[in-house]
């Protein structure tokens, strides 16, 4: 058997049909670049997410770049950042010349450890914004984020790029998405992504037209008119051919996340008992697994009897960002955030999209049982 961790092929199959007639609808029109579709999915999206305006980019981490200038983020200018997380949370912020100050997470789920923002706050002069990390697809504790930002007047700018569609609830009871409660909701688009497109690609949320609109002008090189450039800007469009391939997506996001939420009780049963523990999930969040992700002992070992048995795993992530080469300069060293080290050497990613079937997923944890046996 040959199980894979995320299987691309299989999705598209079940979208193939209307896919190709939206996309031959495109290449009759040829409007390749700002296009109607584009115009209409920002809708789609913004409605989904249930706020104001949604602008497409070039990628998740142009998302964050373009968010955190429109806030007006600057050299000098410090960024929580969660240590546990993809680089680009904290590249973005060095683009700006600011500086990510870093935040260790929680064991128990791989978000930030919100207990430790006010701390480093404290610690450190500038701090301006935080960026909190919906990894893996389950949300932050966002109630504790909104307290902590609005006591030390922080911006806060999600990064929900593995977290479509996600949803917590706030302290008035209501749910809420990803993407809509901060200033700014960064997401990407990265074809794995549980809304992913054929390509790289990315989308801001917010409710503030004035920031909607320093992003509509970054976004396209400053310009107001074909030759007419108010402002420095860069070009970090989202395509329309890539924005067809995510409207066709878009309608079917809620039932695939469905179906990943049931993988996960699956895999939760079956794993019971054995020295294997799935990242908790907090109350009061639904969360959308874009990985199903487990602490395991000898992991690599692990890891290397279930490819013999033909079953496709990821670590995410292998390094904290700490003790990335490229953060040197930040001054960190190892054993400054213990929990993410751990979880840098106990994490494994499992086999996880819609289309995992019943008897696949047993054969997964049949497995994990034999290597632990």
């Amino acid at each position: 058997m040959n199980i894979q961790l995320v299987d691309l092929e299989k999705e598209y199959k079940t979208i193939k049909k209307e896919l190709n007639l939206m996309l031959d609808n495109l290449f009759k029109k040829c409007d390749f670049i700002f296009g109607e579709d584009l115009t209409l999915f920002e809708e789609e999206f913004a409605k989904y997410c249930k706020v104001k305006y949604a602008l497409g980019v070039d990628s998740g981490t142009g998302a964050l770049e373009l968010a955190l200038r429109a806030v007006g983020i600057k050299e000098g200018d410090k960024v929580i950042v969660p240590v546990f997380t993809f680089y680009a949370t904290a590249a973005s912020v060095c683009y700006l010349g600011a500086k990510p100050v870093f935040v260790d997470v929680e064991e128990n789920t791989g978000n930030i450890d919100v207990n430790q923002i006010e701390s480093v706050v404290k610690k450190n002069k500038n701090v301006k914004a935080i960026i909190p990390v919906h990894l893996f697809g389950q949300p932050v504790d966002m109630k504790s984020i909104l307290n902590i930002a609005e006591k030390y007047n922080l911006i806060i700018i999600e990064d929900a790029a593995q977290a479509h569609g996600a949803k917590f609830k706030l302290s008035d009871g209501k749910w809420y998405r990803t993407g809509s409660v901060g200033i700014c909701g960064c997401f990407s688009f990265y074809p794995a992504k549980n809304l992913g497109c054929y390509g790289d690609g990315g989308i801001i949320t917010t409710n503030d037209k004035n920031i909607a609109d320093k992003i509509k002008l970054m976004r396209d090189y400053g310009r107001t008119e074909k030759y007419e450039h108010q402002s420095i800007g860069y070009n970090k469009r989202l395509d329309t051919l890539q924005a067809v391939i995510l409207r066709v997506k878009l309608k079917y996001l809620d039932e695939r996340n469905k179906k990943r939420r049931e993988i996960a009780k699956q895999y939760i049963k079956l794993l019971e008992g054995l020295p294997v523990k799935p990242l908790d999930i907090k109350n009061d969040v639904e969360p959308v697994y874009h990985m199903f992700v487990v602490k395991v002992g000898k992991r690599d070992k692990l890891r290397e009897y279930l490819a013999k048995k033909g079953i496709s795993t990821g670590i995410h992530y292998p390094i904290p960002l700490h003790l990335q080469k490229a953060f040197n300069f930040l001054g960190y060293k190892k054993g400054d955030f213990p929990v993410s080290e751990e979880l840098s050497q106990e994490v494994l990613s499992l086999p996880m999209y819609p289309e995992l079937k019943k008897y696949e997923i047993e054969y997964v944890c049949s497995a994990i049982k034999e290597f632990y046996r």
